[in-house]
């Protein structure tokens, strides 16, 4: 019989970057490629951020008159200002948070403890990571004449932008299980379809009435925008990450969100021999 090649099986031989890639370790394949994604999703928001803070002559100029055309409409158009503060209002960080916590309770309560516990975390860490970066940042917002609408603290990036992102993704990722699970095909396409195009719009017309507002750049918009998909993104791998520790069944979050079933892959129990 031939030996076997020294060091071929064992994981301590094996270089870094081959465990990282190993299907069968636990920090393999899954966590790797999961956290390359994140780490994706950030780089617009890195180059968004230089550009900001290098004051980059085109970003500025942009800015500048998405700004003044979205300010001199404003001022024209009284009931069209009343109407984006009420959407800014409603949909602003504090309903949002609470429309999250609340469906986390639910999922809680219907024993979905790990997507409810992501849920949380996603909106909370999100929100202290966006005031942290508003701080570093120290960007000031817009300095416009006859303002219609004022808020406190710096700009970049905008925290209703970012928690409009949080608080779609983290409701549609929740709630698509649930979606998926009830009608024939037809209706749970268009249920899926639905709840997409709901939390894009909420998204995004959250985002841009800050810039109507006159209390945001665009360029506060889409830090906020890029990052709260990040955050989403990252804390959705580290969950896919736990199911496959646990051996339980792969999924698609875009397509099925997030799957908790109870029990996962359990072990069959030994047949007994029969008397």
């Amino acid at each position: 019989m031939r030996s076997a090649q020294p060091g071929t099986d064992d994981p301590s031989t094996r270089g870094w970057w081959e465990r990282r890639l190993d299907p069968d370790r636990s920090l393999g394949l899954r966590l790797t490629l999961a956290s390359a994604a994140a780490l994706l999703v950030l780089v617009p928001f890195s180059v968004l951020a230089i550009l900001v803070i290098s004051a980059w002559w085109p970003l500025r100029h942009l800015d500048q008159d998405i700004a003044e055309t979205l300010h001199g409409h404003a001022v024209a158009n009284p009931g069209w200002v009343s109407a984006t503060q009420i959407w800014t209002d409603v949909f602003g960080p504090g309903p949002l948070r609470v429309a999250v916590l609340a469906v986390a309770a639910w999922l809680w309560w219907r024993g979905a403890r790990r997507v409810a516990l992501w849920a949380v975390t996603t909106m909370v860490a999100g929100g202290v990571l966006g005031a942290t970066l508003k701080l570093i940042f120290g960007r000031d917002r817009p300095d416009l004449l006859d303002p219609v609408s004022h808020a406190p603290g710096y700009s970049f990036p905008s925290g209703h932008a970012l928690t409009a992102a949080l608080a779609a993704g983290v409701l549609l990722l929740a709630l698509l299980p649930f979606v998926n699970g009830a009608g024939d095909a037809r209706r749970r396409r268009a249920a899926r379809c639905g709840l997409w195009v709901t939390a894009v719009v909420l998204t995004v017309l959250t985002g841009m009435s800050r810039i109507a507002l006159g209390v945001h750049w665009m360029s506060d918009v889409l830090g906020g925008w890029v990052l709260g998909a990040a955050m989403v993104a990252a804390t959705t791998a580290a969950f896919a990450t736990w199911r496959g520790h646990v051996g339980r069944r792969p999924t698609s979050p875009v397509r099925e969100g997030m799957v908790e079933e109870e029990g996962g892959s359990r072990p069959e129990p030994a047949a007994h021999p029969q008397a």
